[in-house]
């Protein structure tokens, strides 16, 4: 079932672009690098690039911050953090730090989709110590233990 959650964006520049979903399915919906000039990317560098964009995004929901396929695939550029969070209480412009994996210099150019920003329902924990914990199958195995 698809829900319509409104979230209201503020241009903090009049030439920047609105969140744009690529398809009637799509989960992330792309955003759009705010520049007047290419902006290169060397190899193993990091740039922060601009959207001109706030969001207020819902309380109870969170604004993730992905890589879009294609950038990621063709030129290795991927958001440094791998995933950025925007919280609901955040109001500040939005900004992706593009990672360049490959080992050539990389281009974003004005206008350019840089990541997609997916809204998504999260639930807060409340953490509470244990001196013991439940016993599972798996207990302690981590990093490939369910492999066989």
């Amino acid at each position: 079932m698809l829900t319509n959650v409104k979230v209201k964006v503020k241009k903090l520049n009049p030439e920047a672009k609105l969140p744009v979903y690529g398809s009637a399915q799509a989960a992330g919906a792309d955003l759009y690098a705010l520049t007047d000039h290419d902006i290169r990317i060397g190899p193993k560098e990091t740039a922060i690039v601009h959207t001109g964009l706030a969001a207020e995004i819902p309380e109870g929901y969170v604004g993730l911050i992905y890589a879009r396929s294609g950038l990621a695939s063709k030129k290795g550029l991927a958001p440094a953090n791998k995933v950025g969070v925007i919280d609901s209480d955040y109001r500040g412009e939005i900004r992706v730090a593009l990672h360049n994996h490959s080992k050539y210099e990389q281009c974003v150019q004005p206008y350019d989709r840089i990541a997609q920003l997916v809204i998504a329902p999260y639930v807060c924990a409340c953490f509470e110590e244990a001196d013991e914990l439940e016993d599972t199958g798996r207990g302690a195995g981590g990093f490939g233990s369910t492999g066989k």
